[in-house]
Order: C-alpha cells, then structure tokens, then sequence
C-alpha cells in the first residue's frame, strides 16, 4: 500500500501534468460548453424600440401605463460533480499508469476549468458501495483533494461495479441540475445502470467518460497465463498462443464496447474515450467543441 508521501508525490505529478494541459483555451471552451442553471430574473426597464415584445412585464406595464421589459442574466455558478469507478478493475494498467491514475487525471484538468469559472466541485467514488462521498466546494484545495482520494482508493480498490447505487446515491444528495462526469470502464456487465444513468442524463448535464486499457481489447501471444478477474478474484488458465482464443477475446471486448457506445448514442449522452495507452486531451476538446456548435 502506498504511503501518504508517495500518494503526496504521485498528485502533485498530475497536478503538474494537469495544470499544463488545463490551460487558457481549455478554460474557455470549458465556459462556453457547461452554462449555467438557466437564466435569472435581474431588474426591469423601460421598453425601447427593437425590443423583443415576449419580454415586456405586464404587470408593470400595466401598474405604471408604461411599457417595461424584463431583464435576465445568466447564473454562471454550476455544482460539478465527479463520479469515479474505482473498483478492481480500474487499478488495472498494462502501460506507464493505471486507469484509476488515468482517471484522476481527467478528474484534476476538468476540476481546474471548472474553478477557474467559479463553479463548486464534488466527488462520489464507488465500487460496489460509496467508497467516499466530498460534498461540492470551491478552490484549488478541492481540486487536489479530489486527486488524492482518487489515488488512495486505488490502493484499496475491490470488488465490481455498482454504478447504479452511485447513480442512486448522488440522486438522493443533488437535487439541483449540476454537471455530472462519470468517470469509469462501464465494466458493470449486470447493465442495472442503463436506466437510472438514461434518468441522470435527462436531470442533468451528464457526461459519461470511458477509460480503459489497450490490454483489454486483445491479448497478447504470450502462451499458457494465468489472468485475474480483479473485481472477483477468479482465475483462469488461458493459451494465448491460440489465434483462435486471442480472436474471441477480442471480439467479446468489441461487443462489449459497441454495445455501451450504441447505449450513450441513443440516449443522447456525451461521451469521451480515453485510454492509458494514448492521449485523450484532443477528445475532450472535441467533446466541447461539438457541445458548443449544439448550442
């Protein structure tokens, strides 16, 4: 298990990577993607020719016999949330990090756009059950609190996936619209979180990001392994040196992926795929970028 000094030393790398790569343009393209609550009512004013007439307030109009309009501006401030898998089998990484260290990653440069926007940051982590629950705060403190929580739970992390209870549980502490990025492998195979996520997308502004790992896509040649189900703890004996069992492998991974990304398409629900193996900062700029142009 890591110590407080490694976990210190491991953070203050992501922030550094983070802060880098959560630069000026991403914080803008941040602003003009996640908007506000909607709008607020400001003040009233006098009507002036080539205003739009929806917005007179006729209840003034009609006190004061002069035509007033209403002004709205826009409540800028979002509670953002992070949801983050941090099961078995997101310790789990065949390159230089794991995805749970891929995760925080993603966590910490999404963290720092939204308070470079004033915007309040929280965190659910989950396994099986509510591993750690941050509720949302502002400032570059949260922010490393939320790496550091990501990194410890690694080194504990067990069990499967349960993202229907953290779905189920942040429902019953938000209320409120927020932004919502769930952070995971979408390894959950008993699908009970297909409807209460569909749900969240529809209440919130709901991302989902997918991590994973190019080692679980094809197996190697490397004749007779022994692999670990890290959630579950069963082993098996498999002969990777046959093309046969490397071919349904990875065809039971491509299943597996087509059949989640054909879940978030047709319920409208971004989605950003990232991998320990590539770089993912263009398929988040893209992600907003599509997001703004819908607007």
């Amino acid at each position: 298990m890591a110590t407080t000094k490694d976990l210190m030393a491991r953070a203050a790398q992501i922030r550094i990577i983070a802060n880098r790569l959560s630069d000026d343009r991403m914080s803008g393209e941040y602003h003009s993607t996640f908007k506000g609550q909607g709008v607020e009512f400001d003040e009233v004013r006098p009507y002036v020719p080539g205003d739009d007439v929806r917005s007179i307030d006729w209840n003034v109009t009609a006190r004061t016999g002069t035509p007033f309009i209403k002004r709205f501006s826009e409540e800028r401030e979002l509670t953002v949330m992070f949801l983050v898998d941090v099961s078995g089998s997101q310790s789990y990484g065949s390159r230089a990090r794991s995805k749970s260290e891929l995760a925080a990653e993603i966590a910490c440069v999404l963290a720092l756009a939204a308070i470079r926007n004033q915007d309040k940051i929280g965190l659910i982590l989950f396994s099986d059950r509510i591993v750690k629950y941050l509720p949302p705060r502002k400032g570059r403190t949260s922010v490393m609190r939320i790496v550091r929580e990501v990194l410890a739970a690694e080194d504990e992390s067990r069990g499967g996936t349960d993202i229907e209870a953290a779905l189920r549980f942040f429902a019953g502490v938000h209320r409120r619209r927020s932004v919502v990025f769930v952070v995971s492998d979408f390894r959950d195979d008993a699908h009970e979180w297909l409807k209460p996520l569909r749900v969240a997308a529809r209440r919130h502004d709901l991302v989902a990001v997918r991590v994973s790992d190019p080692a679980e896509d094809e197996l190697p040649d490397a004749g007779l392994v022994e692999v670990e189900d890290p959630e579950t703890g069963a082993t098996a004996l498999v002969d990777t040196s046959s093309p046969r069992v490397r071919a349904a492998f990875a065809a039971a991974a491509r299943r597996r992926r087509e059949a989640v990304e054909s879940f978030f398409v047709r319920n409208g629900i971004d989605t950003v795929a990232a991998s320990t193996g590539a770089p993912y900062m263009q398929s988040l700029l893209a992600l907003f970028r599509r997001r703004a142009r819908k607007r």
